[in-house]
């Protein structure tokens, strides 16, 4: 093993406990009785829920979440390819509820930050002392001509975890053999930079298992991508005649779609998928548009020290709703960010100064059933901006004995089992 591969394994392991909870150095923290809400049941939302209420017990800590059960986008592409089942991907709330932490099962339509009051789809009016924003993305429906919610049922995103997720797989597993399965990559930003690859990756696996003569092809808004000497890397090795990627500057961005006829047009031709699998591009979660922490770029400027909105102070934003460049967003992201978040909320709450902080990030892709590679990042907010380390964090070696590969997608199944214990219980 590399330097920088027991490196990234020691970081995973050293972020797995988050110590600065084990000691809060703020002694007031115990006794605030702050009103502290939080949006959005994922790895950000449920996550802040949970240090909120453990940092300062006698705080109120409500956490509004419509659906009773997530489902986990990390690893829900080995369910599309058929390598997993949906059901370990399914997470509910009852030891947040063990922690003394008010489940409001609805919809968060509406924020006014002035009254600091959250009203929900029931009619309900819920006032707040601090509000922790992690809406996640929304969809731009119309941003590809042809591609709307109700086109979303014949091609499928499965961008959002669940239903999606199945549809996807089904019509994997009904497309006759030699068929084309096409995927289409949006512009940057969206959630999870590296997950078309890998999506792709593992598509191709179950195409050269089971249906041998049928072919993948990308079709993607961009030219550079995360982790790309990797994944092409893996494509060469294992794929060579099932992958084919058009980027952008191949006319490889998807301008139209005809669902009811499987076409994908691009400014230089029009392709017949038999299944086609459709990524839009994307934008912060609804509410953060309600509550006016979302630019006019779609997404939401924040403080890196306190995550509290550039736009509206006492509203705090986490996940993959924010603009934390060079920090992508990914469940590790947004469940670091969450930690500290509360940190720096109990430390306001008790009459302190937010401190900067180190934060990191480290995404795992598959690139087979059982080998995967990752990337690592190491970022500061010391300077009010948060920036990358210099000579920190990094890509698994591109050439690598089995072994290691192997180890990795191991470590990505132990990460997976932390964070969703960390945030689910």
């Amino acid at each position: 093993m590399t330097d920088a591969f027991l490196n990234r394994r020691d970081l995973l392991l050293s972020l797995s406990g988050v110590t600065a909870f084990a000691a809060l150095p703020f002694p007031a923290a115990a006794q605030v009785r702050a009103r502290l809400v939080v949006i959005g049941g994922g790895f950000g939302g449920a996550t802040a829920a949970r240090f909120l209420k453990r940092a300062m017990p006698s705080a109120s800590v409500t956490l509004i979440e419509p659906n009773a059960d997530y489902y986990a986008c990390p690893f829900s592409n080995l369910v599309i390819a058929g390598m997993r089942d949906l059901s370990e991907q399914r997470f509910g709330y009852d030891a947040l509820k063990a922690e003394g932490i008010d489940i409001v099962p609805d919809v968060a339509v509406d924020v006014d930050p002035v009254a600091r009051t959250v009203s929900v789809k029931s009619g309900d009016t819920l006032p707040y002392d601090k509000l922790v924003l992690s809406p996640g993305i929304d969809f731009r429906w119309g941003a590809i001509e042809g591609y709307d919610e109700t086109a979303a049922d014949l091609m499928p995103h499965a961008w959002k975890a669940g239903p999606q997720t199945m549809l996807l797989r089904k019509q994997l597993e009904t497309m006759e053999d030699g068929g084309l399965v096409v995927i289409s990559v949006p512009p940057a930003p969206f959630r999870c930079p590296p997950g078309p690859y890998e999506r792709a990756s593992l598509i191709a696996h179950y195409l050269k298992t089971h249906k041998p003569k049928s072919r993948l092809l990308i079709l993607d808004a961009q030219d550079k991508f995360s982790k790309q000497p990797l994944f092409e890397q893996s494509w060469s090795d294992l794929y060579t005649d099932i992958i084919e990627r058009y980027g952008a500057n191949e006319f490889g961005r998807v301008v139209s779609v005809a669902p009811a006829s499987g076409i994908l047009s691009t400014e230089f031709e029009d392709i017949r998928a038999d299944v086609a699998n459709v990524l839009p591009p994307q934008q912060a979660g609804a509410i953060a548009h309600k509550a006016g922490v979302a630019d006019m770029t779609g997404w939401c400027p924040i403080d890196p020290l306190s995550f509290s909105s550039t736009l509206q102070p006492d509203i705090h934003v986490i996940g993959d709703a924010t603009i934390a460049s060079p920090m992508p967003k990914s469940a590790f992201s947004a469940n670091l960010q969450a930690k500290l978040c509360a940190l720096q909320i109990t430390a306001i709450l008790s009459g302190q100064a937010p401190e900067p902080t180190t934060l990191t990030n480290t995404c795992y892709s598959y690139l087979s059933d059982d080998t995967a590679v990752s990337i690592t990042g190491v970022y500061t907010n010391a300077d009010g901006t948060l920036q990358s380390v210099p000579g920190s964090g990094g890509l698994s070696p591109l050439i690598a004995e089995d072994i290691i590969r192997h180890n990795e997608a191991l470590q990505a199944r132990t990460w997976f089992h932390t964070i969703t214990g960390q945030t689910f219980g």
